[in-house]
Protein backbone atom coordinates (compact mmCIF):
# COMPACT_ATOMS: atom_id res chain seq x y z
CA UNK A 1 0.00 0.00 0.00
CA UNK A 2 2.39 2.25 0.85
CA UNK A 3 4.75 1.89 -2.21
CA UNK A 4 1.17 2.33 -3.90
CA UNK A 5 0.35 5.82 -2.54
CA UNK A 6 4.01 6.96 -3.05
CA UNK A 7 3.53 6.01 -6.82
CA UNK A 8 0.38 7.65 -7.52
CA UNK A 9 1.51 10.92 -5.06
CA UNK A 10 4.72 11.25 -7.86
CA UNK A 11 2.00 10.80 -11.26
CA UNK A 12 -1.27 12.68 -9.52
CA UNK A 13 -2.09 15.80 -10.49
CA UNK A 14 -2.59 16.51 -6.49
CA UNK A 15 0.81 16.50 -5.81
CA UNK A 16 1.26 20.44 -7.48
CA UNK A 17 1.21 21.62 -3.64
CA UNK A 18 -0.53 21.86 -0.19
CA UNK A 19 0.88 22.59 3.21
CA UNK A 20 2.59 21.78 6.54
CA UNK A 21 4.59 22.96 9.60
CA UNK A 22 8.17 23.25 8.71
CA UNK A 23 10.24 23.17 11.76
CA UNK A 24 12.96 21.64 13.72
CA UNK A 25 11.75 18.22 15.41
CA UNK A 26 9.45 17.28 12.11
CA UNK A 27 9.10 13.91 10.72
CA UNK A 28 10.21 13.40 7.31
CA UNK A 29 11.58 16.60 6.80
CA UNK A 30 14.50 15.46 4.20
CA UNK A 31 11.54 13.77 2.11
CA UNK A 32 11.30 10.01 1.31
CA UNK A 33 14.99 9.04 1.60
CA UNK A 34 16.37 8.74 4.70
CA UNK A 35 19.73 8.85 2.91
CA UNK A 36 19.38 12.41 1.45
CA UNK A 37 18.09 15.54 2.78
CA UNK A 38 16.31 16.88 0.56
CA UNK A 39 16.34 20.85 0.51
CA UNK A 40 13.38 20.89 -2.22
CA UNK A 41 11.02 18.16 -0.52
CA UNK A 42 7.29 18.94 -0.59
CA UNK A 43 6.45 15.06 0.32
CA UNK A 44 5.10 15.75 3.96
CA UNK A 45 2.48 18.74 2.38
CA UNK A 46 0.20 16.35 0.59
CA UNK A 47 -3.04 15.71 2.50
CA UNK A 48 -5.19 12.78 3.47
CA UNK A 49 -7.89 11.24 2.22
CA UNK A 50 -10.46 8.41 2.14
CA UNK A 51 -7.61 6.64 3.49
CA UNK A 52 -7.49 3.56 6.10
CA UNK A 53 -6.40 4.43 9.85
CA UNK A 54 -2.88 2.57 9.31
CA UNK A 55 -2.35 4.45 6.71
CA UNK A 56 -3.28 8.64 7.33
CA UNK A 57 -1.94 7.72 11.02
CA UNK A 58 1.17 9.99 11.30
CA UNK A 59 1.24 9.86 7.23
CA UNK A 60 2.04 6.37 7.04
CA UNK A 61 0.99 6.20 3.53
CA UNK A 62 4.10 7.84 2.81
CA UNK A 63 6.66 6.61 5.07
CA UNK A 64 7.17 9.85 7.32
CA UNK A 65 6.36 8.19 10.38
CA UNK A 66 9.39 5.33 9.59
CA UNK A 67 11.33 9.11 8.96
CA UNK A 68 12.27 10.85 12.09
CA UNK A 69 14.13 13.71 12.99
CA UNK A 70 17.87 13.23 14.09
CA UNK A 71 18.23 12.12 17.55
CA UNK A 72 17.86 15.37 20.09
CA UNK A 73 16.42 17.43 18.18
CA UNK A 74 12.91 18.56 18.71
CA UNK A 75 10.34 21.36 18.81
CA UNK A 76 10.56 23.06 22.03
CA UNK A 77 7.10 23.99 23.39
CA UNK A 78 7.73 26.90 26.01
CA UNK A 79 5.02 26.02 29.07
CA UNK A 80 3.04 29.05 29.10
CA UNK A 81 4.92 30.93 26.10
CA UNK A 82 4.70 30.48 22.57
CA UNK A 83 6.35 28.79 19.55
CA UNK A 84 6.82 29.75 16.03
CA UNK A 85 6.45 27.26 12.80
CA UNK A 86 6.50 28.03 9.25
CA UNK A 87 3.95 27.30 7.37
CA UNK A 88 4.81 26.33 3.54
CA UNK A 89 3.80 24.53 0.76
CA UNK A 90 7.59 22.72 -0.04
CA UNK A 91 10.86 23.21 2.01
CA UNK A 92 12.10 25.30 -0.20
CA UNK A 93 10.00 27.83 0.73
CA UNK A 94 11.08 28.21 4.35
CA UNK A 95 15.03 28.73 5.99
CA UNK A 96 15.28 25.38 6.47
CA UNK A 97 16.43 25.53 2.87
CA UNK A 98 18.45 27.76 1.28
CA UNK A 99 19.28 30.05 3.64
CA UNK A 100 15.96 31.03 3.21
CA UNK A 101 16.41 32.92 -0.17
CA UNK A 102 13.75 31.88 -1.57
CA UNK A 103 11.06 32.45 1.40
CA UNK A 104 8.64 35.19 1.50
CA UNK A 105 5.80 36.72 3.78
CA UNK A 106 3.88 33.82 2.02
CA UNK A 107 3.31 29.52 1.70
CA UNK A 108 3.81 29.56 -1.47
CA UNK A 109 7.38 31.71 -1.70
CA UNK A 110 5.21 34.26 -3.69
CA UNK A 111 4.62 38.17 -3.00
CA UNK A 112 0.77 38.79 -1.97
CA UNK A 113 -1.11 41.84 -1.12
CA UNK A 114 -2.21 42.42 2.75
CA UNK A 115 -5.75 42.03 1.67
CA UNK A 116 -5.51 39.48 -0.73
CA UNK A 117 -9.02 38.06 -1.48
CA UNK A 118 -10.50 35.66 -3.99
CA UNK A 119 -14.11 36.67 -2.62
CA UNK A 120 -16.60 37.41 -6.05
CA UNK A 121 -13.18 37.47 -8.06
CA UNK A 122 -13.54 34.20 -9.90
CA UNK A 123 -16.08 31.18 -9.85
CA UNK A 124 -15.96 29.37 -6.55
CA UNK A 125 -14.25 32.85 -5.05
CA UNK A 126 -11.28 30.44 -4.09
CA UNK A 127 -8.13 32.10 -4.42
CA UNK A 128 -6.47 30.63 -7.83
CA UNK A 129 -3.41 31.82 -6.92
CA UNK A 130 -2.36 29.88 -4.41
CA UNK A 131 -5.39 27.02 -4.10
CA UNK A 132 -3.61 25.35 -1.66
CA UNK A 133 -4.30 27.50 0.88
CA UNK A 134 -7.92 25.95 0.66
CA UNK A 135 -9.71 29.39 1.39
CA UNK A 136 -11.24 32.67 -0.13
CA UNK A 137 -9.39 34.88 2.38
CA UNK A 138 -7.99 35.17 5.92
CA UNK A 139 -10.81 35.02 7.59
CA UNK A 140 -12.47 32.11 5.97
CA UNK A 141 -9.14 30.24 6.83
CA UNK A 142 -10.22 27.35 9.30
CA UNK A 143 -7.77 27.51 11.41
CA UNK A 144 -4.91 24.66 12.63
CA UNK A 145 -3.79 23.34 15.82
CA UNK A 146 -1.00 21.45 17.76
CA UNK A 147 -1.56 18.59 19.62
CA UNK A 148 0.55 16.21 22.14
CA UNK A 149 1.02 12.54 23.37
CA UNK A 150 3.19 12.17 26.20
CA UNK A 151 4.33 9.41 24.61
CA UNK A 152 8.07 9.20 22.93
CA UNK A 153 7.14 6.13 20.60
CA UNK A 154 5.28 7.30 17.98
CA UNK A 155 4.12 3.34 17.59
CA UNK A 156 2.93 4.06 21.33
CA UNK A 157 0.64 7.44 20.25
CA UNK A 158 -3.23 6.71 19.83
CA UNK A 159 -6.46 9.23 19.72
CA UNK A 160 -6.74 8.85 23.35
CA UNK A 161 -3.44 9.94 24.44
CA UNK A 162 -3.16 12.93 21.86
CA UNK A 163 -4.68 15.92 23.20
CA UNK A 164 -5.09 18.93 21.31
CA UNK A 165 -3.21 21.70 23.31
CA UNK A 166 -3.42 24.91 21.31
CA UNK A 167 -5.57 26.04 17.69
CA UNK A 168 -4.84 28.87 15.64
CA UNK A 169 -7.52 30.69 14.04
CA UNK A 170 -7.62 31.88 10.73
CA UNK A 171 -4.58 29.61 9.84
CA UNK A 172 -2.62 28.71 7.24
CA UNK A 173 -2.16 32.05 5.97
CA UNK A 174 1.23 33.72 5.86
CA UNK A 175 4.29 31.60 6.58
CA UNK A 176 5.22 32.63 10.07
CA UNK A 177 2.61 30.85 12.45
CA UNK A 178 2.77 31.59 15.72
CA UNK A 179 1.14 29.29 18.62
CA UNK A 180 0.56 29.65 22.34
CA UNK A 181 1.21 26.98 25.17
CA UNK A 182 -0.56 25.95 28.22
CA UNK A 183 0.48 25.32 31.27
CA UNK A 184 2.23 21.60 30.17
CA UNK A 185 3.61 19.47 32.54
CA UNK A 186 7.61 18.01 31.42
CA UNK A 187 8.02 15.37 28.72
CA UNK A 188 10.00 12.00 29.39
CA UNK A 189 13.58 12.22 28.57
CA UNK A 190 13.04 11.31 25.27
CA UNK A 191 10.82 13.27 24.55
CA UNK A 192 6.70 13.80 23.34
CA UNK A 193 5.36 13.08 20.11
CA UNK A 194 2.94 16.20 18.52
CA UNK A 195 1.10 16.79 15.48
CA UNK A 196 0.22 19.42 13.25
CA UNK A 197 -3.33 19.41 12.26
CA UNK A 198 -5.57 20.90 9.70
CA UNK A 199 -9.01 20.71 8.04
CA UNK A 200 -9.79 23.08 5.36
CA UNK A 201 -12.99 24.56 4.85
CA UNK A 202 -14.19 24.06 1.46
CA UNK A 203 -12.24 25.27 -1.70
CA UNK A 204 -10.78 21.90 -2.98
CA UNK A 205 -11.13 17.96 -1.94
CA UNK A 206 -12.84 17.98 1.73
CA UNK A 207 -9.50 16.28 3.18
CA UNK A 208 -7.27 17.22 6.16
CA UNK A 209 -4.04 17.19 7.53
CA UNK A 210 -2.04 15.14 10.07
CA UNK A 211 1.90 15.59 10.28
CA UNK A 212 4.10 14.33 13.17
CA UNK A 213 6.86 15.74 15.18
CA UNK A 214 9.24 14.61 18.33
CA UNK A 215 8.67 17.99 20.60
CA UNK A 216 9.89 18.92 24.44
CA UNK A 217 8.59 21.36 26.91
CA UNK A 218 10.80 23.82 28.12
CA UNK A 219 9.82 25.92 31.53
CA UNK A 220 7.23 23.53 32.96
CA UNK A 221 6.48 23.90 36.19
CA UNK A 222 3.21 22.15 36.42
CA UNK A 223 2.93 18.15 37.32
CA UNK A 224 -0.76 18.11 36.55
CA UNK A 225 -1.17 15.38 33.91
CA UNK A 226 -3.10 16.13 30.69
CA UNK A 227 -6.36 13.89 30.52
CA UNK A 228 -7.50 11.34 28.32
CA UNK A 229 -8.92 12.98 24.94
CA UNK A 230 -12.60 12.79 23.48
CA UNK A 231 -13.89 12.89 20.42
CA UNK A 232 -14.64 16.30 19.16
CA UNK A 233 -18.25 17.06 17.95
CA UNK A 234 -19.24 19.07 15.36
CA UNK A 235 -21.52 22.12 17.49
CA UNK A 236 -21.85 24.67 15.62
CA UNK A 237 -24.31 27.35 16.70
CA UNK A 238 -25.08 24.43 19.36
CA UNK A 239 -22.61 25.22 22.25
CA UNK A 240 -24.08 22.93 24.77
CA UNK A 241 -23.26 20.17 22.34
CA UNK A 242 -19.39 20.91 22.26
CA UNK A 243 -16.97 18.63 23.85
CA UNK A 244 -15.10 19.87 27.02
CA UNK A 245 -11.80 19.32 27.78
CA UNK A 246 -9.18 17.87 26.29
CA UNK A 247 -10.12 16.51 22.43
CA UNK A 248 -8.98 14.89 20.26
CA UNK A 249 -8.11 15.81 16.41
CA UNK A 250 -10.26 15.78 13.88
CA UNK A 251 -10.48 12.11 11.85
CA UNK A 252 -12.59 13.31 9.15
CA UNK A 253 -13.40 11.65 5.32
CA UNK A 254 -11.33 8.74 5.66
CA UNK A 255 -12.22 5.33 4.62
CA UNK A 256 -11.31 3.81 8.23
CA UNK A 257 -11.06 5.75 11.57
CA UNK A 258 -13.32 8.82 11.55
CA UNK A 259 -13.54 10.21 15.01
CA UNK A 260 -16.57 12.77 13.95
CA UNK A 261 -19.62 12.81 12.23
CA UNK A 262 -21.24 15.71 9.55
CA UNK A 263 -24.14 15.65 7.58
CA UNK A 264 -25.06 18.28 4.94
CA UNK A 265 -23.44 19.29 1.75
CA UNK A 266 -20.34 21.84 2.89
CA UNK A 267 -20.28 21.23 6.13
CA UNK A 268 -16.80 20.86 7.59
CA UNK A 269 -15.72 20.29 11.27
CA UNK A 270 -12.57 22.46 11.90
CA UNK A 271 -9.93 23.57 14.81
CA UNK A 272 -12.19 26.58 15.81
CA UNK A 273 -15.61 27.18 17.35
CA UNK A 274 -17.37 25.02 14.99
CA UNK A 275 -16.22 21.90 17.38
CA UNK A 276 -15.68 23.37 20.37
CA UNK A 277 -11.95 24.75 20.91
CA UNK A 278 -11.37 28.41 21.64
CA UNK A 279 -8.53 30.33 19.70
CA UNK A 280 -5.16 29.93 21.42
CA UNK A 281 -3.91 27.29 24.50
CA UNK A 282 -6.53 25.17 25.16
CA UNK A 283 -5.91 25.61 29.48
CA UNK A 284 -8.92 22.69 30.12
CA UNK A 285 -6.91 19.71 28.93
CA UNK A 286 -5.47 18.51 32.10
CA UNK A 287 -6.60 16.08 34.98
CA UNK A 288 -9.32 17.44 36.92
CA UNK A 289 -7.70 16.75 40.19
CA UNK A 290 -10.52 16.86 43.80
CA UNK A 291 -10.16 19.00 45.94
CA UNK A 292 -9.03 17.33 49.50
CA UNK A 293 -11.47 16.56 52.27
CA UNK A 294 -10.97 19.07 55.28
CA UNK A 295 -9.34 17.56 57.89
CA UNK A 296 -11.72 16.64 61.04
CA UNK A 297 -11.26 19.37 63.56
CA UNK A 298 -9.56 18.67 67.30
CA UNK A 299 -9.90 20.08 70.67
CA UNK A 300 -7.60 20.42 72.90
CA UNK A 301 -8.95 20.17 76.38
CA UNK A 302 -6.98 21.53 78.99
CA UNK A 303 -7.42 20.88 83.13
CA UNK A 304 -6.24 23.29 85.93
CA UNK A 305 -5.69 22.72 88.83
CA UNK A 306 -8.44 23.75 91.43
CA UNK A 307 -7.39 26.72 93.79
CA UNK A 308 -7.02 26.67 97.45
CA UNK A 309 -10.45 27.77 97.70
CA UNK A 310 -11.52 24.83 95.42
CA UNK A 311 -13.19 27.27 93.16
CA UNK A 312 -12.50 26.01 89.47
CA UNK A 313 -11.02 28.81 86.86
CA UNK A 314 -12.10 28.48 83.57
CA UNK A 315 -9.53 26.63 80.93
CA UNK A 316 -6.19 28.09 81.18
CA UNK A 317 -6.31 26.95 77.07
CA UNK A 318 -8.07 26.03 74.58
CA UNK A 319 -7.96 25.84 70.97
CA UNK A 320 -8.42 23.82 67.42
CA UNK A 321 -5.89 22.22 65.05
CA UNK A 322 -6.95 23.04 61.83
CA UNK A 323 -5.67 21.80 58.52
CA UNK A 324 -6.93 22.98 54.93
CA UNK A 325 -7.18 20.35 52.28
Amino acid sequence: MLRTTLISLVLSGTISAHTAAWAKGMYCRGGADPHEDNPNTRLVVEPLYNLTKEDWWFQHDRGCDALPPPANEFLELPANGEFTVELAHNRAFTTLSYGGKKATHWPDGGVHPENWDGWGKNEGSCLIEDGALHTYNESNAAGSAFAISYHSDIKDVTLENLAVFTTLYHTPWKRLATYQVPNLPACPPEGCTCAWLWVPDGCGQPNMYMQGFKCKVTGATSIVPVAKAQPPVYCAGEPSKCVKGAKQMIAWNQLIGNNIRTTGWGVTPNYNQKCGWSNGPQRDIFEKRPASSPQPRTTLHTISKPTTTAVPTPASGGGYGHHVG
